[in-house]
């Protein structure tokens, strides 16, 4: 039993995001049904600050997680995309057609929750935040994908590519994981930069990455850059049919929903970006460490967000299944990703909760050459002077501070 358990707790989020999209497709007050669950995510985050573990190994030491199971599940997240957007487009084209009006009552759920045909203005509000919430929850499985090759790989592509970022894959795997909390890299926000600020730089700078990179690559092999052959048009072009999809079912409107759906589900990518490197500092050229990671172990956190906050070891073992990454002891934020997301939406009080932690890493991490680079930093953006009282790193601190590479 307790090793169902430790495989079936992954499938919190893959639920939720079918309970969302059934919430949509219900319509009425249901359609807000994500944009509840969101702040319900928030609650249990609070309540679940305990660290917890991946599924671990058995006594001969194999890894009690099932490899075909997971595997299964994160590919099932793609027909689970493309239905979630059918709905949504169903829904843009329900709006349409009934004029904003509830219109005729198709069947009632239960015999309780009623679900019409049409869908009003507020109700489609919540529909779309709803929908860009959860299909930008399902990402996390397009990222996981990105690290594996082959069919892995392809599902990865289409996912990212039906959320607009079509971009990331490469950008990922090729900018992300080799310029790491440099400057070369713009999926680490500097220090005193907003997540709000973060979003658009973030997301332009990687597409310029692939950009550049499918270039240089197509120059070398002699190939026009307007090519078939060229991985970021191709990419962008895969998102065409959802694209025609919108704009059929609600023309100008349809197109705004769909704007404002991969809006959502992009900024919630890049806040994890945020989350999980803000602020760290490292040498261009020089090893990539564990220290240069926010990890987050908590048992909600770990579990919905599929060990994605294990970001040490992950950044360490990009190719290992997240169910065996490990916590590596490197530093954290201290509470969940449903709780420092908030807090991050609200930059004074993000800049004051992260400013102590920053002090800390300068006080117990970092190289002589990146406190140089942190002093120079900390004047520029008012982060000179943050006092460092006790140990605010507490839950990296009581294991070896030494500087432990992630490149081996």
């Amino acid at each position: 039993m307790g090793n169902i358990l430790l495989n079936l707790r992954y499938l919190l989020a893959p639920v939720l995001i079918i309970v969302a999209g059934a919430g949509v497709l219900i319509g009425g007050v249901m359609a807000w049904l994500g944009v509840v669950l969101l702040f319900v995510g928030l609650l249990v985050d609070i309540a679940t600050k305990f660290e917890t573990t991946g599924v671990g190994y058995d006594s001969e030491g194999q890894s009690l997680g099932w490899a075909s199971f997971q595997n299964l599940t994160m590919y099932f997240m793609l027909p689970v995309f493309v239905l979630f957007q059918l709905v949504m487009a169903w829904r843009v084209y329900s709006f349409m057609a009934f004029g904003g009006a509830e219109g005729e009552l198709v069947t009632t759920i239960f015999g309780l929750i009623p679900m019409y045909e049409g869908i009003t203005v507020v109700n489609l509000i919540g529909a779309t935040l709803s929908s860009g919430i959860f299909i930008g929850i399902g990402i996390i499985y397009g990222h996981e994908l990105s690290h594996t090759k082959g069919f892995g790989f392809v599902i990865s592509r289409t996912m990212m590519a039906l959320s607009g970022s079509a971009h990331f894959c490469y950008a990922h795997v090729y900018n992300h994981h080799l310029e790491l909390a440099s400057e070369d890299d713009p999926a680490t926000a500097p220090r005193g930069r907003t997540i709000y600020g973060h979003y658009p730089l973030s997301y332009l700078g990687q597409s310029k990455f692939l950009f550049n990179m499918e270039k240089e690559r197509l120059a070398r092999m002699g190939i026009s850059f307007i090519s078939w052959q060229n991985r970021w048009i191709r990419g962008y072009l895969m998102a065409v049919p959802t694209v025609a999809l919108f704009f059929a079912a609600g023309g100008w409107i349809g197109m705004a929903v769909l704007a404002t759906v991969w809006g959502i589900s992009n900024f919630e990518l890049e806040a994890l970006n945020y989350l999980e490197h803000y602020g760290l500092i490292r040498v261009k050229d020089q090893p990539i460490d564990y220290r240069h990671n926010w990890d987050n172990s908590t048992a909600f956190t770990s579990w919905f967000f599929i060990e994605i906050g294990r970001q040490a070891d992950h950044h360490d073992r990009g190719e290992t299944h997240f169910w065996e990454l490990e916590n590596v002891g490197c530093p954290n934020t201290g509470w969940g990703y449903f709780v420092v997301f908030f807090i991050a939406l609200v930059p004074p009080i993000w800049h004051w909760y992260m400013r102590k932690r920053l002090a800390a890493w300068d006080t117990h991490f970092a190289t002589d050459e990146e406190k140089a680079i942190a002093t120079r930093i900390n004047k520029e953006v008012g982060y000179e002077g943050t006092p460092f009282v006790g140990d605010i790193l507490q839950d990296a601190g009581n294991v070896d501070l030494g500087m432990r590479s992630a490149k081996k």
